[in-house]
């Protein structure tokens, strides 16, 4: 039995979680509200305040998807209720983010400066050298932070670069002169 898998999905109070025919689950919050069809081997069925997840048989397939479909449900009832949050941080002479309206403007040693709109349903904010992106889909604010990060990312020696907040840059040795 999946450890992840077989763990209720507990619903606080203000969610309400629809289970459609197909798997397709819609969960409504405060932030917001979040869709997803999930797969259909996986019966998910709502007992007491809890969504339950249970597979049909032990096949190594089924017990993948078991755990997969039991947290991309916590995962949507944690965002309508709550929301995610990722920080990103900007380090270098130089280097630096602004915000107007939707569009964030990063100046990052280039010759020109780097445009990007917030995608639907995100939001990101600029503070200092801290660019914070927040929305309910997690998969969404990831893959934006992620995107943000690209556009350069931390080179190990100097680390100058955009890094996620915590993130550890393993550092190198530069050359050593004679």
């Amino acid at each position: 039995m999946s450890r992840i898998g077989r763990l209720p999905v507990v619903i606080p109070a203000g969610v309400t979680v629809d289970i459609k025919e197909g798997n397709v689950v819609t969960v409504k919050g405060p932030k917001g509200e979040l869709t997803r069809t999930l797969a259909p081997e996986m019966e998910i069925k709502m007992e007491d305040g809890h969504v339950v997840v249970s597979r049909p048989n032990d096949l190594k397939k089924m017990k993948s998807l078991h755990g997969l479909t039991r947290t991309l449900i916590n995962n949507m009832v944690v965002g309508v209720s709550e929301g995610y949050k990722k920080a990103l941080e900007i380090n270098g002479t130089g280097y630096r983010a602004s915000k107007q309206g939707h569009v964030l403007t990063l100046n990052l040693g280039y010759s020109h400066p780097i445009e990007m709109t917030d995608p639907e349903g995100l939001d990101s904010t600029v503070e200092g050298n801290t660019i914070t992106v927040t929305g309910i889909d997690k998969e969404k604010v990831g893959q934006y932070a992620a995107d943000i990060r690209s556009k350069r990312g931390p080179e190990p020696y100097k680390g100058k670069g955009i890094k996620y907040a915590g993130e550890v840059i393993r550092r190198k040795v530069g050359k050593t002169g004679k």
